[in-house]
């Protein structure tokens, strides 16, 4: 798989979020009604697979050391296949580029793989935080990033 930097107004990652989206109010049946908008101070990155994108993820800054994860999505029938942990080690990869020193992330409850793949990759659990914050479907982690020297 190619992971590749890709601005906020590319259409490929317009239709990665837009189906993130639709499956997300699919799972939890609209239930917190949020229209969710690509950020334009966000720094995405798609994953490209055999000339198609497929999964995609970005990291946003919430302060000089803290960045965000956002977006994480792997189109279903491309799911399986390593593709989500690939792509949150390059996103990882950003973050530290960028001098972060803590990553953030927020899911859904309902969501056990994501909730798999951000244990097993480092990530502790942390109360809610921001946006998300009353919220009863969000859980929120948290994974400190190597500083460098």
């Amino acid at each position: 798989m190619l992971i590749e930097s890709r601005p906020g107004s590319d259409p490929e990652l317009a239709a990665l979020v837009t189906a993130q989206q639709r499956e997300l109010r699919e799972i939890d049946g609209g239930l917190d009604g949020q229209v969710t908008v690509v950020h334009d101070d966000a720094r995405y990155l798609v994953g490209v697979v055999d000339g198609r994108a497929v999964a995609c993820g970005a990291i946003q800054a919430l302060d000089i050391d803290t960045a965000e994860v956002k977006r994480m999505y792997v189109r279903p029938a491309y799911r399986g296949r390593g593709i989500s942990r690939q792509m949150l080690v390059a996103l990882e990869e950003l973050a530290f580029q960028a001098g972060h020193t803590v990553l953030r992330l927020e899911t859904g409850t309902y969501l056990s793989a994501a909730i798999g793949l951000y244990r097993s990759s480092g990530y502790a659990q942390i109360p809610v935080y921001g946006e998300y914050v009353g919220n009863p479907y969000s859980v929120c982690f948290e994974k400190l990033l190597p500083v460098s020297v």
